[in-house]
């Protein structure tokens, strides 16, 4: 992913130097900020809305439309706080939300009126103090929908928003935030981890489009004490699922206080190569909807925090205000800034829980009967339309230790697209289910693809080939990096199957090149199979089979370093 080059590349080195030397400071509330001001329906339509059908007030991001000042005003209070970054004031400003005001028109003119005001801010304090640089950070919100939980619970596999309906208003917010100059552009209180892949792949198209990029940033929300997002991710899971971005910055936000966020910040902090940053409520919310915790308690808790080494980044969610960032600044900027660890290269898979496939795992068990092809039981299942029962095969199946479930609907009466996303729906629902990852097992590309787009959690496709050559090969290859997943290659080429030693080798060290130098995979999630045939067929010439499978498992593995 990412592969264009920086639109501006001293920049973007700075603001990776700035993270390794001193804890950045990130802004406050906006909403907290605007509340204050108690505007009414009039402030809130302005001249230009004064008209519109729909109520408006409480509709924050159109005020960067209609009250700019007051919006300018409370960015000039967080710089004067110490903030080094502002977020732009766009946490709403995507298609699906503004739909609610009808609205949706204005999105592109939203993000990049923000962006701009925003960056007019930084350039004065730029201009008075070039040697402490400040940033404007696009702030792209989770939405109000969420793409791997069903809004009716008598119908687990209804959803209602697809994938591409929120890449489709990622990507329009996220080119108004470009347009307008945002330095950084950060995925945050992200509650669905799928609604954060969707902002992903958006972004990446925008960058293709633009030819140029932006640091990245995700923060993700952990809704109660079990250290879960609301769509059931753990924090390792979460980041599992997200890591393939390659994110400038990852963290937390929102939800709850800074006390309360540490154990997940902490496990954050443990897992993420990356600089680590939160930005928590002024403690959780009280009987009046207010919050209670004060500059100095967050400063002080933040300040432990940075003591124990979790920290890149710091700045404040619902219920911060200036004075909070003041403080926090004060603290924080004399601190060192955590040290990102160095992972040992494993594949990281991830389905509401991780998955890592490290050697002390040894065998790793997927469960199989959740195929079409190989089980009758759950192909008459499916024919029949008796998903619930379907359902009750994976179950049993990771009850009886399956580690990953594979999927496979490739039936000649089935409509594959529909079954494998209906089918995924309906076990997104199921926790007992949903927390191990996913593999994606089918010969048509287009239910693969289609499988992609239901898994919050880092999967597995199964599988490609380069028997329709090199171009459909990295195609392919490129779609499932931008989606996160891991990937079975099977020892295939144009001429057909590898059916000797030699050929197993080469046709897997020729991927292996392709999919690493190409396309920029982590070798880590390259998983080759060298073609298994049968050995007790009693013709001499196949008596050689399993000892040249062996072999060919130990020559790929030797010469394609990282690889399965």
């Amino acid at each position: 992913m990412y592969t264009q080059t920086f639109k501006n590349p001293q920049q973007a080195a700075l603001i990776e130097r700035l993270l390794s030397e001193r804890i950045l400071i990130l802004d406050g509330a906006m909403g907290t900020m605007i509340q204050a001001f108690e505007l009414d329906e009039e402030a809130f339509r302005g001249d230009r809305f004064k008209d519109h059908p729909l109520p408006l007030r409480g509709n924050n991001d159109l005020l960067t439309l209609t009250q700019s000042d007051k919006i300018a005003g409370i960015h000039r209070a967080f710089l004067e706080a110490g903030a080094d970054l502002i977020e732009t004031n766009t946490f709403n400003s995507t298609g699906i939300s503004q739909a609610d005001y009808g609205l949706e028109h204005l999105v592109r003119e939203l993000n990049f009126a923000a962006a701009q005001l925003a960056k007019k801010e930084t350039g004065r304090f730029n201009e008075l103090e070039p040697g402490e640089p400040r940033f404007v950070v696009g702030s792209i919100g989770p939405t109000n929908r969420t793409a791997s939980l069903s809004p009716d619970v008598n119908r687990p596999d209804y959803r209602n928003v697809s994938f591409e309906d929120l890449r489709v208003t990622y990507a329009e917010a996220a080119a108004g935030l470009m347009e307008g100059g945002a330095d950084i552009l950060m995925v945050e209180t992200v509650f669905d981890t799928l609604n954060c892949k969707a902002a992903l792949v958006a972004i990446d198209d925008v960058f293709s489009e633009l030819g140029h990029r932006v640091p990245v940033m995700i923060s993700g929300t952990i809704t109660d004490a079990s250290g879960r997002t609301l769509s059931g991710q753990t924090v390792a899971a979460f980041w599992n699922s997200v890591r393939h971005a390659k994110p400038a910055c990852v963290g937390l936000n929102c939800a709850l206080g800074a006390t309360e966020l540490r154990p997940w910040l902490q496990e954050l902090s443990r897992v993420a190569e990356c600089p680590v940053s939160v930005h928590p409520n002024a403690g959780l919310p009280n009987e009046l909807g207010g919050y209670d915790d004060t500059p100095e308690d967050m400063a002080a808790v933040l300040a432990e925090f940075a003591d124990d080494g979790l920290l890149n980044m710091a700045g404040g969610c619902c219920g911060t205000r200036p004075e909070h960032i003041r403080a926090i600044s004060e603290v924080l900027t004399i601190k060192a800034p955590r040290k990102p660890p160095k992972p040992v290269r494993w594949c990281r898979l991830a389905g509401l829980e991780p998955l890592t496939l490290s050697p002390e795992l040894n065998f790793i068990n997927v469960g199989e009967r959740t195929n079409v092809t190989g089980s009758a039981i759950f192909r008459r299942l499916i024919q029949a339309d008796d998903f619930e029962a379907a359902v009750d095969v994976a179950r049993q199946q990771i009850k009886n230790g399956a580690q990953i479930i594979d999927i496979n609907m490739d039936e000649g009466l089935l409509d594959g697209v529909a079954v494998m996303t209906r089918f995924l729906h309906q076990i997104a629902s199921e926790p007992d289910i949903a927390r191990v990852p996913v593999m994606l097992d089918s010969s048509r590309w287009d239910v693969l693809e289609a499988g992609l787009a239901c898994l919050q959690g880092k999967g597995v496709v199964n599988s490609i080939s380069l028997k329709e050559g090199e171009d459909v090969f990295l195609d392919q290859a490129r779609t499932i990096l931008r989606f996160g997943a891991a990937v079975i290659v099977m020892a295939f080429d144009e001429h057909g199957q590898a059916d000797t030693l030699e050929k197993r080798v080469s046709f897997c060290q020729r991927a292996w090149k392709l999919l690493t130098e190409d396309v920029g995979f982590p070798p880590e999630d390259i998983i080759f199979d060298p073609n298994i045939f049968a050995i007790a067929t009693g013709i001499e010439e196949h008596n050689s089979y399993g000892i040249d499978f062996i072999e060919a498992t130990r020559r790929i593995k030797q010469t394609c370093p990282g690889a399965l």
